[in-house]
């Protein structure tokens, strides 16, 4: 086999294309780019030319001269929730619409995973950063903000952060759950939190207030979860331990809900006939039909699309005063509450 068979081809240049087009370098840069300083014909010549040499502008040689890569670097936190699944969604809708292109990487739940994944996108040069759902702490956010534009997305972020944020009031969608559930008859309302995710303190605090408001404080049961199906079937077995049962379980998130539903129904108890559940984020999976769950909705397209016009403002038009925007919960209900069952206690197998 002849040595030049098998090795790789060089890449067309810049100077291929204009070689074969029978142009300048500078011209070929300019159809590249975009601009409309170019004739019809030599734009048309250049264009042939660098498809029938399958040439591909470098970007990142185009990054070094502009400064600019005109990529969006997005860490999502849990690529297995479907709730992220639609905020990525917004976010490429948006990004494309503007002109970016997206790089996504995920930390997998954990702090030392999510550093790990941010750094990873600060050395290929994005122009600013998405962080949905973090875990890294608030002085670790401050830091990468005095690098690139960030915007926190799905978190609650303080006031007097340089870095512009996007989230859900949660603790308000938390006793909207709460106040759903008791306008239905419960007083027994228990709460499956969401550990240390992020919301998951706000929606903690919010179900505490509203239980309290409503003359509920002797009914406050809160058991340890997450934003896990195991985590909220672990949680579920807990509350089927307790005496009395609780009527009514708001759940931290939907497939939080989606695992203690399991473990109620694998104890024996009918929902909502025996125990109302309810989710948080109205995901995809809460609106199918055999699932048809109650849930908090937060618009999780349109956050998105929110998070990547942060970006821009702060890229493109210069913004430097950070902004905080807090996104209104509304409550869906499906099959999953329904009124409290009638006394005494069924039997519940173990």
């Amino acid at each position: 086999m002849n040595p030049t068979e098998s090795s790789p081809r060089r890449r067309p240049t810049i100077r291929d294309v204009a070689r074969k087009a029978g142009v300048s370098k500078s011209l070929v840069s300019m159809v590249i780019r975009g601009e409309e300083k170019v004739s019809a014909r030599s734009r048309e010549a250049v264009l042939r030319a660098a498809a029938e040499l399958g040439y591909r502008p470098n970007l990142m040689a185009r990054s070094l001269v502009q400064r600019r890569t005109k990529i969006v670097g997005v860490m999502v936190s849990d690529l297995r929730n479907p709730f992220f699944g639609d905020v990525v969604s917004g976010i490429e809708q948006q990004a494309s619409e503007l002109g970016y292109k997206v790089l996504f990487t995920t930390g997998d739940r954990q702090q030392e995973r999510e550093t790990e994944a941010i750094e990873n996108l600060l050395e290929l040069w994005v122009d600013g950063l998405i962080l949905a759902g973090p875990r890294i702490d608030q002085d670790s956010i401050g830091r990468i903000g005095r690098s690139v534009p960030v915007v926190v997305l799905h978190r609650p972020t303080p006031t007097t952060s340089s870095a512009d944020s996007v989230t859900n009031d949660d603790r308000a969608g938390a006793e909207m759950a709460v106040n759903h559930c008791h306008a239905l008859g419960h007083a027994r309302i228990a709460h499956i939190d969401g550990g240390t995710g992020a919301g998951a303190q706000e929606r903690r605090e919010g179900y505490e207030h509203s239980m309290r408001r409503l003359g509920l404080v002797e009914h406050i049961v809160l058991v340890s979860g997450g934003y896990t199906e195991p985590r909220g079937y672990q949680g579920a077995q807990e509350l089927l331990s307790k005496r009395p049962l609780p009527t009514a379980v708001f759940a931290a998130n939907d497939l939080c809900a989606m695992g203690a539903i399991n473990a109620f129904e694998e104890a024996g108890l009918g929902i909502p006939s025996d125990i109302s559940v309810i989710g948080y984020d109205n995901t995809s999976l809460a609106a199918l039909r055999h699932v048809s769950l109650t849930s908090i909705h937060q618009p999780s397209i349109e956050m998105g699309q929110m998070a990547v016009e942060r970006l821009f403002q702060r890229i493109d038009k210069g913004r430097t005063e950070p902004t905080h925007e807090v996104v209104a919960p509304s409550l869906v209900v499906r099959n999953t509450t329904g009124p409290p069952p009638a006394e005494p206690e069924l039997e519940v197998r173990r």
